[in-house]
């Protein structure tokens, strides 16, 4: 085997649950989730020869993370990386693989960390808050957890190009991840023929799939006397996920709390990267070797309502086939699967996209929902959830896939428990993708009539429960144009949310500026 070969040797969580009470620092996880990883390595010694680490932006002022993770775990000298918000969580493992096989590095740590239950603990007892409060403070007052102010910025910076959001979305309002999904998940009902009850139905019987996914990872966990990062695993059955109500507040329809990345939690995970020749001089037994066989993304952005088709993702279509041709069999065949599931309508459009079995429930962790979405690095945390299964097994493969802005730019990793017959595709399908998306132009002011293609209902609490308030609607008009605005009128609500028994997309609607109303 060629000695420049990129392997995955090590991986490493750390996780608090969120029931504690002693707050906790996101750097302070991701330093022991990388020792954890170089332990799980068999290679503790691996982690100070890291010579580059990178770190995925999340909700804490850290100018310079890695910076800090690197003084925690012994790398004197190592280059730090910050990888902007908006950059794919798939970007770094990438740019790992393809250094290490080029022999620019040896050793490399991919690791993202959040401790947002901390920090709303701290808040809700007017501690301050673990992570930082802005500017160049960069850590509450936690003791022996404090950590210096104005520290070095990173000898990388990786930015986002493209545009996530259009600016005629922006004006609207319109900027809310969750209704944003709702309205991708409302397109995907009509465009597939299903009423707003089957709709409901097959939303409900996913997410409860994932719940039980929750709940039996905790419960091995528990036998095996470890604590799962699985943290909202309280069985929640599809009854209960299909309507909101008590204890599960609406949100924007067809979602409600329990439909969404649930980020108040305390979690982190790291990936060891290196080659084969460093992992056969430091000792790495070849069981915990796992190979890259595809990884590949598409840094081509497009926001939701420029896209022609907005219950679709093409540039995931993409992805997926590369995968598929690479490997040789569809993805359906892969062994085990952990699809990005920030919301319902991120995981339905992906099963269609990759070809995977709508009924399925692709996911080993429990999801985002269930197991806790820590906000920018959950690839992470899946990616470590497939190749302990890979490893139990091995033999197999494994897909993780991840999701940037809303459906904008995806990625998508297959392991191999084995070496596979052809190098590791790492590739940024961008031209590709482009090509494959169909775009249309957006505004959001305009007059007449024009027709509904999706639609979201937000809601406003009431005496007798959340009440409907306010669409947001995204209608085509008869130039070719879209528009995007809101409405309040009673009976678009209603039809919205189902109750006047029809269907509100394909209806006209007459727009008077930012506003529409049925005809």
């Amino acid at each position: 085997m060629d000695p420049r070969t990129p392997i995955l040797v090590g991986i490493g969580t750390a996780h608090r649950p969120p029931d504690g009470s002693a707050g906790v620092e996101p750097i302070e996880l991701m330093a022991e989730a990388v020792l954890a990883a170089g332990k799980d390595a068999g290679a503790p010694g691996l982690v100070a020869r890291a010579r580059s680490i990178a770190v995925p932006g999340g909700n804490w002022t850290y100018p310079d993370p890695a910076r800090l993770v690197a003084e925690r775990i012994g790398a004197a000298d190592t280059r730090t990386v910050l990888s902007v918000i908006g950059v794919p969580q798939v970007t770094p493992v990438n740019v790992a693989l393809d250094r290490i096989r080029r022999g620019e590095l040896d050793v490399a740590i991919v690791v993202g960390g959040e401790a947002m239950a901390s920090r709303l603990r701290a808040e809700r007892t007017g501690r301050e808050t673990p992570g930082g409060g802005g500017g160049n403070v960069l850590a509450g007052n936690l003791g022996d957890n404090d950590t210096a102010v104005d520290p070095p910025v990173p000898d990388e910076t990786w930015v986002p190009e493209g545009e996530f959001m259009a600016e005629a979305e922006v004006q609207t309002g319109m900027w809310a991840p969750v209704e944003q999904y709702a309205c991708i998940d409302n397109a995907l009902r009509v465009a597939e023929g299903g009423t707003i009850d089957q709709h409901l139905d097959e939303i409900a019987a996913l997410w409860a799939g994932f719940n039980r996914v929750a709940q039996e990872r905790v419960a091995r966990e528990q036998v095996a006397q470890h604590h799962a990062a699985a943290d909202f695993a309280e069985p929640r059955d599809a009854a209960f996920l299909r309507q909101a109500g008590p204890g599960n507040r609406a949100l924007a329809f067809p979602y409600a709390k329990w439909h969404v990345s649930q980020w108040s939690v305390d979690q982190a995970a790291a990936l060891i990267l290196c080659s084969v020749g460093v992992a056969e001089a430091a000792g790495v037994s070849r069981d915990r070797w796992i190979f890259p066989a595809v990884s590949v993304e598409s840094s081509f952005a497009c926001s939701l309502t420029k896209r022609a088709e907005m219950h679709r993702w093409p540039a995931m279509a993409v992805l997926g086939a590369a995968a598929a041709d690479h490997i040789g069999r569809s993805l359906d065949e892969v062994d085990h699967v952990e699809l990005y599931s920030c919301f319902p309508a991120a995981v339905r459009v992906q099963q269609r996209e990759l070809g995977l079995p709508h009924d399925g429930i692709p996911t080993l962790t429990g999801g985002m929902t269930f197991a806790g979405g820590p906000f920018n690095n959950f690839t992470y945390q899946a990616t470590a959830a497939v190749v302990e299964r890979l490893r139990a097994a091995g033999d197999g493969l494994g897909m993780v896939t991840t999701v940037s802005g809303l459906l904008t730019k995806p990625g998508l990793t297959v392991w191999s428990a084995h070496p596979p017959e052809r190098d590791a595709l790492v590739l940024d399908l961008v031209d590709t993708a482009r090509e494959a998306t169909a775009v249309v132009d957006v505004t959001s002011s305009s007059s007449g009539a024009a027709t509904v293609a999706t639609y979201t209902v937000t809601y406003e609490p009431g005496e007798a429960g959340d009440e409907p308030a306010k669409a947001f609607v995204v209608a085509d008009l008869p130039d070719g144009r879209r528009w995007i605005g809101t409405s309040r009128s009673a009976d678009l609500l209603a039809a919205g949310v189902g109750a006047s028994g029809g269907e509100l997309i394909g209806t006209t609607v007459v727009i008077d500026g930012t506003e529409c109303a049925p005809a």
